[in-house]
């Protein structure tokens, strides 16, 4: 693979952009984390890459009283602290100019009277044609008045994807279980077309997950021998270094299965185990995925012990810090069941996949913050290189590294220089930031660009969001029945508890070593 060597400073096929009209973006939850960690950052950035609309507005709204100048010096502080490329005075200034906000509860019919008066103003000031794009950065308990405020306002407009549009970004988890998840999706629907409607995880914008496709459909090597008959099995990890910190009133009503699997990692699994889509049409690529889906083999009470396993982290050091445990948390309950670890062997019950188990574990308080998908090839037979069956040789192994350090690796076997006959596994390594010389684009960037665009192939369509909550749904219910008043432990550090090593290892696997 390429070397830091063989730097492509311009590559030869582009992908290209779909136009974007200029807009005005609401952010409710404007004075919130996510609006100045991730939201105007990713804007700030894409303005800086040439990507932004020529014209736009930034309208910020949430319950912080603040004025305008406020707000931006607010978010400026964002950008200074979490772009991915700094911060150029003049650029900001220009951006700047677009940015306001509004002081209002989500809940109150006088917000969207007064939202709808500063948005028209602002459209008028800056000659926009009226395409509205209204990013929900709130707690899903807030969807039902905000939906209703935009409806009956009028700033919903023709709620179509047509032009002028009106578009609406819904921040996962879109619910807690299958139930609630219909519920919110039918407040949404009834104001929004589903062609509008962009339900977001920003793991479908990072660089590799983009990859798997191409590494998939536009490499020949590959896809013939993505199937039962030459992958052993896949291993689909999603670790996190900290704790639950301050989170601990969001993470005891969900854990690890609501707030990993349920987007995150089935996403991830779906990309990996998809047929492939005849054409790169947003609904044909999530029909694919989507077929998947169907095809997850239930986990019920008869075999949730089989198949799961959840934990809590306990007292412990993570990155020479101490780590309390989860139950001694601030905001956690003394005798809580929530997990903050959790593993699944599950199967994709098709003609492609027939037989082979997927392996997710997802966890907080692990010994790094790492993403990665695995997929491990069958054994060559035990003859000549591989006849000694006490020193099997090492499986090929792909790997597609997420975070912290975008890339893809493939092991193989290669002879050792001298004058025996020996092998040893090597890694063949790429490396996004070695290859192509600048740093990809933040998850954020590409997703917020998408919607501009009308783009919703990398988001979850109703279908797949009611599909995935109905397959979780069942592990939660067979897990309430199971009626436990501890949950397994792993210390903080660790990577994870014994029952998830026993998991695979009954079925003569092990976990990756991060």
């Amino acid at each position: 693979m390429p070397s830091q060597s063989h730097r492509i400073e311009h590559s030869p096929a582009q992908e290209t952009l779909p136009p974007v009209e200029p807009c005005t973006l609401v952010i409710f939850g404007g004075s919130g984390d996510l609006a100045r960690r991730r939201l105007i950052p990713a804007l700030y950035n894409l303005l800086l890459d040439g990507l932004l609309p020529s014209n736009y507005v930034v309208l910020g709204l949430g319950r912080t009283p603040m004025s305008d100048e406020e707000f931006r010096a607010a978010v400026r502080d964002g950008v200074v602290n979490h772009s991915r490329q700094a911060l150029i005075q003049d650029t900001w200034n220009v951006f700047a100019r677009h940015v306001f906000y509004l002081a209002g509860e989500n809940d109150d019919p006088q917000t969207y009277v007064r939202l709808k008066a500063r948005a028209e103003e602002l459209e008028r000031t800056f000659q926009l044609p009226g395409n509205r794009i209204f990013y929900l950065s709130i707690p899903p308990s807030s969807f039902t008045p905000v939906c209703e405020g935009l409806a009956g306002s009028g700033l919903a407009g023709t709620s179509t994807a047509r032009s002028p549009y009106a578009r609406i970004i819904v921040e996962k988890p879109v619910g807690r279980d299958l139930a609630s998840a219909q519920a919110i999706n039918a407040v949404t629907g009834r104001v929004f077309d589903e062609s509008a409607i962009f339900r977001i995880d920003h793991y479908l914008g990072k660089e590799t997950v983009q990859n798997l496709m191409v590494v998939r459909f536009a490499n020949s090597i590959f896809e013939p021998i993505w199937n039962h008959k030459y992958i052993d099995h896949v291993q689909i990890t999603v670790s996190e270094a900290e704790g639950i910190g301050t989170r601990a009133a969001y993470y005891e009503e969900a854990g690890a299965l609501r707030d990993m699997v349920q987007n995150h990692l089935l996403q991830l699994l779906c990309l990996v185990a998809m047929e492939p889509p005849y054409s790169l049409d947003p609904d044909v690529v999530r029909n694919s995925k989507m077929e998947v889906l169907r095809c997850l083999r239930p986990i019920t009470t008869k075999d949730v012990e089989r198949y799961t396993v959840r934990a809590q982290y306990t007292e412990g050091t993570a990155h020479g810090k101490p780590v309390p445990g989860y139950r001694r948390e601030k905001g956690v309950k003394s005798d809580s069941i929530t997990e903050t670890y959790v593993a699944l062997k599950c199967f994709v019950e098709n003609w492609r996949w027939s037989g082979v188990p997927f392996y997710l574990r997802t966890g907080k308080a692990l010994p790094l913050r790492a993403s990665e998908v695995a997929v491990q090839f069958k054994e060559i037979p035990q003859i000549l290189f591989n006849a000694n069956a006490q020193a099997p040789q090492a499986p090929n192994v792909l790997t597609l590294r997420i975070q912290p350090e975008e890339g893809l690796s493939l092991r193989i076997v290669s002879r050792v220089p001298g004058t025996r006959a020996q092998t040893h596994p090597v890694e063949m390594n790429f490396k996004y930031g070695e290859v192509f010389g600048r740093p990809s684009p933040e998850a954020y960037e590409r997703l917020l660009l998408d919607v501009m665009a009308g783009d919703a192939s990398r988001f979850m369509r109703r279908d797949a969001v009611e599909a995935s909550w109905a397959w979780i749904t069942q592990i939660l219910e067979a897990w309430e029945k199971q009626g436990q008043h501890w949950l397994p432990e792993y210390e903080a550090g660790t990577w994870g508890p014994v029952e998830a090593d026993r998991l695979i290892q009954s079925d003569g696997r092990s976990w990756r070593v991060l």
